[in-house]
């Protein structure tokens, strides 16, 4: 009840910042160029700060197994989402299917779970959930844009190397395991930085989301899109995890990263792909907006 009480709180407070970068679109404050410049500084500097902050603590033999075992179920489950995703979409055309596909197989773990995490669990969470979220980024940039190529190439292994991300969690880990000291002005910045994510990365969910004509959005297709990746993936989740006895905040960051809704790099990616980028945009406001719902539920059984 403790946990569903805390990620209850957490969600209202998301749901604040949503309505703040609804209303800052609406009003014209937060137009197209803002926003750009904005999703620049959140992904290059701001969000890596936070995953490098997350690393800044005393390593135990103990958390680097935990880290370990996190890593292999974030492979497991990433590729449990694309076989459902390659098993349940196969009726609907490649345009619309690659949607279903690319939102299934990856979530929106670290533009909106990070500061997810780091609200509910501590610093301890977001240091198992910058581990968790290695696989994901992989699988982005890999089979996830494969899906809508239509089976061309892609320089995937350098688009994984370069992530800022990925770079993060890099020299967060070898900050941790060398413990190589920063000067203490060095790590007032990064922190204040890494602070700033939250409420940042959310307001811009929001800008993006009041573009959205929500005249017709809750269509049959999204909604199934919402119970795969908001209800089913979790729920299998904690279900597996739960039952082999895994470590409960490792379980948290675990279900509650593979509850979040898809992310807006699915709308990006259907418009430069030809693919049905209006009904991605649908699908990320009705992930999203359910999502405040169905992850404090899912906090309930942890």
């Amino acid at each position: 009840m403790n946990q569903f009480l805390v990620m209850s709180g957490v969600q209202a407070s998301l749901f604040i910042y949503l309505a703040v970068g609804y209303l800052m679109q609406k009003l014209g404050v937060i137009t197209q160029s803002v926003r750009g410049g904005i999703t620049n500084l959140l992904v290059m500097i701001l969000l890596p700060c936070m995953v490098f902050n997350s690393f800044h603590q005393e390593i135990s033999a103990q958390k680097m197994i935990s880290a370990a075992a996190i890593l292999a179920v974030a492979f497991a489950l990433s590729f449990f989402a694309w076989f459902v995703g390659w098993l349940i979409y196969r009726r609907y055309p490649q345009e619309k299917a690659s949607i279903l596909r690319y939102g299934t197989l990856v979530a929106n773990s670290g533009f909106a779970g990070l500061p997810v995490i780091q609200s509910a669990y501590g610093a301890t969470g977001l240091f198992y959930a910058s581990i968790f979220i290695i696989p994901n980024r992989i699988f982005m940039w890999s089979t996830g844009v494969s899906m809508f190529q239509k089976g061309k190439s892609c320089n995937w292994v350098r688009d994984v190397l370069l992530n800022p991300g990925i770079i993060a969690v890099e020299l967060g880990l070898a900050r941790m395991l060398l413990k190589i000291r920063l000067p203490g002005f060095v790590d007032t910045a990064v922190a204040g930085m890494g602070n700033c994510t939250t409420a940042i990365s959310i307001i811009v969910v929001g800008s993006i989301l009041a573009e959205v004509d929500l005249k017709s959005i809750f269509s049959k297709d999204a909604l199934f899109l919402s119970f795969v990746r908001l209800i089913f993936l979790p729920g299998c989740a904690l279900i597996a995890l739960k039952a082999t006895g895994f470590e409960r905040l490792a379980t948290a960051v675990a279900v509650v990263l593979t509850g979040m809704p898809i992310g807006s790099t699915t709308a990006i990616l259907g418009e430069k792909y030809g693919a049905d980028a209006s009904f991605a945009s649908k699908c990320v406001f009705v992930t999203t907006l359910l999502s405040l719902f169905t992850i404090p539920i899912f906090t309930f059984f942890l």
